[in-house]
């Protein structure tokens, strides 16, 4: 098992600046919508900052100053797919030697149960029985804990794994965590993308910034199943 570590931002010294009611720009706002206000839902926030200790665009503020994020390192064809192995939504784990011999389909979205996700889950239940057919596993994986994830598999009747990665390292080691433009702004969240990891535990595909409508069709497309 590869274990991958992440490092944390510590948390606002003055916190006096961080205010969960409101705030002037520039300041954390949970729920809120407006320029350096954060906002939860899929990953898909509206504010500037991550609402874990984030400040302006693209920075966070460490030990009272305030630095420029690292933009995450992507994967390409030919790299070797980050190891894994994390709890499931059926409360088992996963580790993605275990497929090894088979092609398989990772995709990374921000958070089950919400309209994109779960038009996206919906789309890869309703083809796993031609992928399978054709040689391909899939898995998702999200921060969401296993107990959310075994909840969005009984309510749509999801059919393959769903992994948990509460602390976002495995998604990070894939370069889907991390800043993203969203609405003309900088957040920091999971980045939708999808990986096609060959039998040899190879990247065969690495595609980021993925739409949650019509991305199953394409993929399909592209992968010559249709």
């Amino acid at each position: 098992m590869l274990l991958i570590g992440t490092s944390v931002a510590p948390p606002l010294r003055d916190r006096s600046k961080f205010d969960h009611g409101r705030g002037r720009a520039g300041r954390a706002k949970v729920g809120g919508d407006r320029a350096g206000r954060a906002k939860a839902g899929c990953g898909d926030q509206a504010g500037r900052v991550d609402a874990g200790g984030g400040d302006r665009a693209g920075r966070v503020k460490v030990g009272g100053r305030v630095t420029a994020m690292t933009a995450p390192t992507r994967l390409a064809p030919g790299d070797t797919a980050p190891e894994f192995t994390l709890p499931t939504d059926t409360g088992e784990t996963l580790s993605l030697s275990t497929l090894r011999g088979r092609t398989v389909i990772l995709y990374a979205y921000p958070a089950a149960m919400t309209p994109g996700c779960t038009k996206q889950a919906c789309d890869f239940r309703d083809s796993l029985t031609s992928l399978r057919t054709a040689g391909y596993e899939v898995v998702g994986i999200s921060p969401d804990t296993p107990a959310k994830l075994a909840k969005f598999r009984e309510q749509d009747a999801i059919t393959f794994p769903l992994v948990s990665d509460g602390d976002k390292s495995v998604l990070t080691a894939y370069g889907a965590y991390g800043e993203k433009q969203l609405y003309g702004k900088t957040v920091t969240g999971v980045i939708r993308s999808t990986f096609v990891i060959d039998p040899d535990g190879k990247i065969e595909r690495a595609l980021y910034n993925v739409k949650a409508t019509g991305h199953v069709a394409k993929l399909r497309r592209d992968l010559g199943l249709d």
